[in-house]
């Protein structure tokens, strides 16, 4: 592990940010954050630190991923979308398998909203989309939320399908991250076609969740999200 990104984040920790971030990141028993421990660093400064030491290698960069503390984790995140901007054909494929091997560790909403769009996402833009939909069906949170939020890119190229695909699939998901997550994209679908988003709403919006919903109409006219709102069978 890198002890130089250890060091800068350790200068910059604060306890008291870390007990914020304790509560707001859900970390108690039973919580989807359950056992997370933080150092109380805020995310510009892990940005920059991530920036300064953005050329340690890809295992260094790995085994920070792999560590106990949340910071250490997304710093490390940052790192790997630095390098797979700058990498070659042969290193992007290298990060995207050790990103997919380490999806346990990228275990809490911002590490994966951090980091599914700069990485899984630009990786599949001119391949099949295969990966997602198996994401999807994971059991494991996480991987359904990175599948989402994966295609960020592919929506702002104004390719929109695999994002309406995934939302159906997810529309019943158990979990409020992955309501928010599809409500969301969808609402990033609305920006690009907003027919399209319409008419998934006149389908879906009676079974919808109530967060899903929510987010996808945020950026819609009132009345409109009024009427989507108001709907009863």
């Amino acid at each position: 592990m890198s002890s130089l990104v250890i060091v800068d984040l350790e200068k910059a920790a604060d306890p008291v940010q870390a007990e914020k971030l304790q509560g707001f990141f859900k970390t108690g028993k039973g919580e989807y954050g359950e056992g997370d421990i933080f150092l109380g660093v805020k995310v510009p400064e892990q940005r920059r630190i991530a920036k300064k030491h953005r050329d340690i290698s890809l295992d260094e960069t790995i085994k920070l991923l792999q560590s106990n503390i949340h910071e250490h984790r997304l710093t490390s995140l940052f790192i790997l979308n630095y390098k797979f901007a700058k990498g070659d054909e042969k290193t992007r494929k290298k990060i995207v398998d050790l990103y997919l091997a380490n999806t346990a560790f990228i275990n809490n909403w911002d590490l994966v909203d951090s980091s599914a769009h700069k990485i899984i996402g630009p990786w599949l833009l001119d391949k099949p989309r295969d990966l997602l939909y198996k994401l999807a069906e994971s059991e494991m949170l996480w991987e359904r939320r990175i599948a989402m939020i994966a295609t960020f890119p592919f929506i702002r190229q104004g390719d929109l399908s695999d994002a309406v695909a995934l939302a159906k699939i997810l529309l019943h998901d158990e979990h409020d991250l992955i309501h928010k997550a599809s409500g969301w994209m969808l609402r990033e679908v609305g920006k690009k076609d907003i027919d399209l988003l319409y008419s998934f709403l006149d389908e879906y919006s009676l079974g919808m969740p109530r967060t899903m919903l929510r987010y996808s109409i945020e950026k819609i006219p009132e009345e409109k999200r009024k009427h989507y709102l108001q709907r009863k069978v």
